[in-house]
Formats: C-alpha cells, sequence, structure tokens
C-alpha cells in the first residue's frame, strides 16, 4: 500500500532539490571568479633581457609553444639555451647536481630569470618559485577548518595564506592565527638543495587539497602536475648553476693539532656559537642571520662531547653566498675572522693543495664572490632575501 504524500513532504523534497541545484550553480560561479582572479593576481608578466647584439630580437620564456599552455596555469621556466660566463672560485663547495642531470647540463644565462615580484618578499604566494592552489570558501573560514591541510608534510616547504578581503593583503597563516578568511592560498615549494618537487609531491599536494576543498567547502582552482613537474625541474637546475659556497681551510702547522677544548674557546671568543648541526655558527647581531660557518676539517661532526675528547688538524670557514645579504662584504668579513684564528691557532690560511692563500690570491677569491651575487640577481633572487633562503635551503 502506497502512503500519500503529504504538502509538507512534498514541500521539503521540491527544497532539497533546489538547494542541490543552487549548489551547484553557486560553486560553478565560484571556479569561474577563481580562474579570472588568477589571471590578474598570479601571472605576472616574464620578458627576457635583451639578447647581445645589434637588432636582436626580445626573447618571451615558454615551456611549450604558443598556444600550448593554459590561460590558468603560471608560465613555465624556459630551459637556457647559452653557457654562462660565471665561473665558480676557487676552493668553491658546488652544489651537487644529481646524476641524471649530468648527462645533459643546462647551462643559465642571463636570459634566464625569475620575475621580481611580491613573493620574493616572503609577505605573499611567490609563483615563480611555488605551485599554488587557491581556495575560495562558500563562507569565511578560521584556521581551524583547514588544519590537517595547513601541518600537511609534503616533502617540501608548504605555506598557506589567506586574505580577509577582495583583494586584499595576503596574510601567511599559521595555527594561532586570528580571523576568518574569504581566500585561501596553498603553496608548495618547487625546489631546495634536495632537489626539484617530484611528480609524485605535486600529485599529493594536489590530493590533499581536492579532498579538503569539500570539507569547507570551497570552490579551488588546480594546476596542471605535468606542467608544474617541468617548472621545478627548470627551477633546480637554474639554482643548481647560481649555488656557490665558498670555504677558507684553516690548517695547523707541521701536521699538528689543535684541542677540541681549545679550539672551541678561540672559536666563541671569536664570536662563534656551537650548533645542533655539528658546526660553529657566526650570526649577525641585528636580525640572527647565520652569515658563515666553522667545520671541522676531517669531516666529523663538532660536539661538546667531541671536543672534550679529540683534536683536529685544521677547520673550515664557509660562506654560503646566496643567503647572505651582502656576499662581498660578508667575505671580506669572514677573511679577517679566518686570519686571526689562523694566528690564535698556531696555524695558516691555505688552498685545497695545502698551499698559503696570500692576499692577492683572496682578493681573486672576492671578485668571484661579487660575479656569484651577480649571477643570483640577474636570474631574479637577492641573495640572503626570503626567495634565496627557500630556494637554498635543506
Amino acid at each position: 500500500m502506497t502512503l500519500p504524500v503529504s504538502p509538507l513532504q512534498l514541500g521539503l523534497i521540491v527544497a532539497g532539490v533546489a538547494l542541490v541545484v543552487g549548489v551547484m550553480i553557486y560553486n560553478w560561479w565560484l571556479e569561474r571568479r577563481v580562474r579570472r582572479r588568477i589571471d590578474t593576481t598570479f601571472r605576472k608578466p616574464v620578458e627576457a633581457v635583451a639578447m647581445a647584439g645589434a637588432g636582436a630580437d626580445r626573447v618571451e620564456p615558454t615551456l611549450r609553444g604558443a598556444g600550448e599552455v593554459p590561460d590558468d596555469v603560471i608560465p613555465a621556466y624556459r630551459p637556457p639555451e647559452a653557457t654562462s660566463s660565471f665561473a665558480p672560485p676557487m676552493d668553491v663547495i658546488a652544489h651537487d647536481v644529481p646524476p641524471e642531470e649530468t648527462a645533459v647540463p643546462v647551462p643559465v644565462t642571463d636570459q634566464t630569470t625569475i620575475v621580481e615580484s611580491e613573493g620574493a618578499t616572503g609577505r605573499a604566494p611567490d609563483p615563480e618559485i611555488e605551485c599554488i592552489v587557491t581556495l575560495q570558501p562558500a563562507k569565511p573560514v578560521g584556521v581551524g577548518a583547514f588544519a590537517a591541510g595547513l601541518h600537511a608534510r609534503l616533502g617540501k616547504r608548504l605555506r598557506w595564506f589567506g586574505r580577509t578581503a577582495p583583494d586584499g593583503p595576503w596574510q601567511l597563516l599559521a595555527t594561532d592565527s586570528r580571523g576568518e578568511f574569504i581566500e585561501l592560498a596553498a603553496c608548495l615549494l618547487l625546489a631546495d638543495r634536495n632537489g626539484a618537487a617530484s611528480r609524485a609531491q605535486l600529485d599529493t599536494f594536489l590530493r590533499v587539497m581536492s579532498e579538503l576543498a569539500p570539507h569547507l567547502p570551497a570552490a579551488m582552482s588546480v594546476r596542471d602536475v605535468a606542467s608544474e613537474a617541468d617548472r621545478a625541474e627548470a627551477l633546480d637546475r637554474l639554482c643548481a648553476e647560481v649555488d656557490v659556497q665558498v670555504g677558507m681551510t684553516i690548517l695547523v702547522k707541521e701536521n699538528g693539532s689543535v684541542a677540541g677544548t681549545r679550539l672551541r674557546g678561540v672559536a666563541e671568543a671569536s664570536g662563534f656559537t656551537l650548533a645542533s648541526g655539528g658546526k660553529f655558527e657566526y650570526m649577525q647581531e641585528d636580525g640572527g642571520a647565520v652569515l658563515y660557518t666553522l667545520t671541522n676539517l676531517r669531516n666529523e661532526p663538532f660536539t661538546p662531547d667531541s671536543l672534550r675528547l679529540s683534536a683536529t688538524n685544521g677547520i673550515v670557514l664557509v660562506l654560503d653566498v646566496p643567503r647572505v645579504t651582502d656576499p662581498p662584504r660578508t667575505f671580506d668579513q669572514m677573511k679577517l675572522t679566518a686570519k686571526r684564528l689562523a694566528h690564535n691557532l698556531g696555524a695558516e690560511l691555505v688552498d685545497d693543495n695545502k698551499r698559503p692563500l696570500d692576499d692577492a690570491a683572496l682578493a681573486s677569491i672576492r671578485k668571484q664572490v661579487e660575479g656569484a651575487a651577480e649571477a643570483l640577481r640577474e636570474s631574479g633572487i637577492e641573495p640572503g632575501s626570503p626567495r634565496a633562503l627557500a630556494l637554498f635551503g635543506a
């Protein structure tokens, strides 16, 4: 026997169908709005430096041929085609290149650059070095609504930004961030010193975002994984070309050694602090940034116990060029510190072949440190900037 449908039940059924249809139409409208905003917010004009020679045409770097990149995808980096004139300085610890990359080296010229943007300051998403997914919730949400995504571990740095008003400034989000946000941006770093973001990492990132969006609920912009993986590889090659660390070796004379307790005293008197990574760090007085480090020549980490119980025949001071704001000036400071340490330890400053480093050799290294810093800037990476610290971190 079929029970009659009451007017109330019929009304509820009709209202439910109308609600579902309304949500589908609203989500479609939001998605179109997101795509338009991406075009105006994240797409930056990328112009290459004019090629050398009179009458040369300007080159627009692209990953594929004209018309093959979707409008809602950030243009990828174009692999460079000419050899750079920059040569690493003597006694340099260079960035390791993965074995598969060494077979086909990709040099960098001044035509391969990262566009300067607000994201380079760290205060906003950086579309030049991050894969960005934007979410527009149906109603404003707090950070608790997407806590699972906020703390996702994907093998690369993940940052979240939020806006509290349309076209308002981005706010970097953390667990304790207050307020409700009408737009969110999840940003996965495309490359660091561990290499490029893999296809699997990018797939996982987009899957996490896709699973999170319906729970808010929110309209979502999805990146093309293949093009983002290509961008990550190109960015990693660019960074490998301009990644330079300069080392100065202080060798104890006559095959002698210095006790760890004495070394620690001399190092700390010179301004170094023993860090957890097995090395001493010389910190900037104002901002607390690491200017250069002191490591064991024997490739063994320094610890309180090892310094108390053992000795070493030498130390190495290392300047990480991309991670300091003024590399030449920092080099000058490190040079003076190295000379003072050598004097106090009864040692001498030498090159890789254990030949003394005189002022002429040090001046030559300084010029090449200047060249390394300039190569970074020409690539759109200001030494010591938030962008540089992200790209040249582990």
